[in-house]
């Protein structure tokens, strides 16, 4: 059941959730690949991953193109010769209602969040299928079932991502390839700490939102459990799998 020497790709996995996984799966003995639009948060972790001894590569760019997903997976091939798990946690977000959205706020949503993680996923099915083996987990939101002011494009893309994960889980199982998807309600990543210190706002305050029937936030790391499990072969029977994480908000 050991992941050690297994190859991950994460896409968004320079901070937040991404980067919780990446750490994760570097005490696991992995072997990663990060891809990410921030090149000083890549460099960042890259130090971190260091740190702890992990074999760790940075690629900047943006999931919305498709010659950089198949970037990301062709350093994994070149590099280890393998490419076990995908995390597509690359997001970009949005907080327009429809009555005001531009279609260019609608393309550019779609094309990253929608578009992007399925061109993620394009990218790194080839080599799992050729391995017979491979694990996907896509990253939606508890609010594919739960409404919300002011974020209807987001959350739309986020149910479509549900959608995509069960299509491919049809489509690939028989290639031995499981693809599920992790929901994370309210988890106060580097993005929601630098909006507070931006606004001016408490993020300890932030912290201590009650949420939930646990009346709290996650941690990235606690999202990251549940990823690293749908990932790891203790989750080897699951596929086609919407995990809430939410701390019982959606109940």
């Amino acid at each position: 059941m050991s992941m050690k020497d297994r190859v991950a790709v994460i896409t968004g996995g320079a901070a937040g959730i991404g980067k919780a996984c990446a750490i994760r799966f570097a005490h696991e003995g992995m072997r990663l690949v990060l891809g990410d639009i921030s090149d000083q948060d890549g460099e960042n972790t890259l130090r971190t991953l260091e740190e702890i001894g992990a074999e760790a590569v940075f690629e900047q760019g943006s999931i919305a193109d498709e010659t950089f997903c198949q970037r990301l997976a062709h350093v994994a091939e070149e590099r280890w010769g393998r490419l076990d798990v995908l995390v597509a946690n690359a997001a970009h977000r949005n907080f327009t209602r429809v009555l005001d959205a531009t279609v260019e706020e609608w393309d550019q949503m779609l094309a990253v969040n929608l578009k992007g993680t399925a061109l993620s996923c394009k990218a790194v099915l080839p080599k799992m299928i050729e391995q017979g083996r491979g694990s996907i987990v896509l990253l939606s939101s508890v609010h594919h079932v739960a409404g919300r002011k002011e974020m209807p494009i987001y959350d739309a893309t986020k149910s479509g991502i549900v959608s995509l994960t069960k299509s491919l889980a049809v489509d690939h199982g028989a290639d031995g390839i499981r693809i599920n998807a992790v929901c994370p309600g309210l988890t106060v990543t580097d993005y929601h700490i630098r909006k507070a210190i931006r606004e001016g706002r408490s993020v300890d305050a932030l912290k201590q939102t009650k949420i939930g029937l646990l009346e709290r936030p996650a941690d990235p790391s606690e999202i990251a459990s549940a990823i690293h499990f749908l990932a790891s072969d203790e989750a080897s029977y699951i596929t086609g799998a919407v995990l809430m994480v939410d701390g019982g908000f959606s109940v």
